[in-house]
């Protein structure tokens, strides 16, 4: 018998076209080590980078991004890394927030429970990964580590990025 979660996961779309955003006042294309990361293993899962940038991390330019790539047909998710934590400067979070019509609060809570128990223990409540949608695209925002890119993107948003579209898409119809 086959779950509807189960069932969910077979009607996803196989491929999601992405784009990648990293958010630093310092990364350059060169020294992107996440940015990198973050899409070879969206490749390596099967999705395809339409677009990618690299963002300082100013609330109002984070926003006009999302919103320019939730206009373009051509990108479906939007996968940033970077700024998310707790100094002063870090505006991601709000960033993001602001601009989601709807918010996937497990996102984060499933993110911050990995990272306990697999990587950082309790300076995980420092992470301010969030996801959810803005218009039909897809949006996560996860820290801009190495470990942490791989921790989201291995562990929640590659195994999930499909069935996430399946649910955006189904309203669709």
């Amino acid at each position: 018998m086959t779950t509807s979660v189960e069932q969910h996961r077979q009607e996803a779309p196989s491929s999601v076209r992405c784009m990648v955003i990293t958010v630093s006042d310092t990364r350059t294309a060169e020294t992107d080590k996440s940015g990198r990361l973050m899409k070879q293993l969206l490749m390596e899962g099967g999705y395809e980078i339409v677009d990618y940038r690299i963002v300082k991390d100013e609330y109002a330019l984070i926003q006009m991004l999302i919103r320019e790539a939730a206009a373009n047909d051509r990108v479906e998710a939007v996968l940033l890394n970077g700024g998310t934590g707790i100094a002063m400067r870090d505006t991601t979070y709000e960033a993001v927030r602001d601009v989601l019509d709807k918010e996937m609060p497990g996102f984060g809570e499933v993110f911050r429970y990995l990272s306990y128990a697999e990587d950082i223990g309790p300076a995980a409540i420092l992470s301010r990964a969030v996801a959810g949608i803005c218009g039909h695209t897809a949006v996560f925002s996860i820290p801009g580590s190495s470990g942490a890119v791989k921790l989201a993107l291995s562990k929640i948003i590659v195994p999930e990025l499909g069935h996430v579209m399946r649910e955006i898409y189904k309203d669709l119809k």
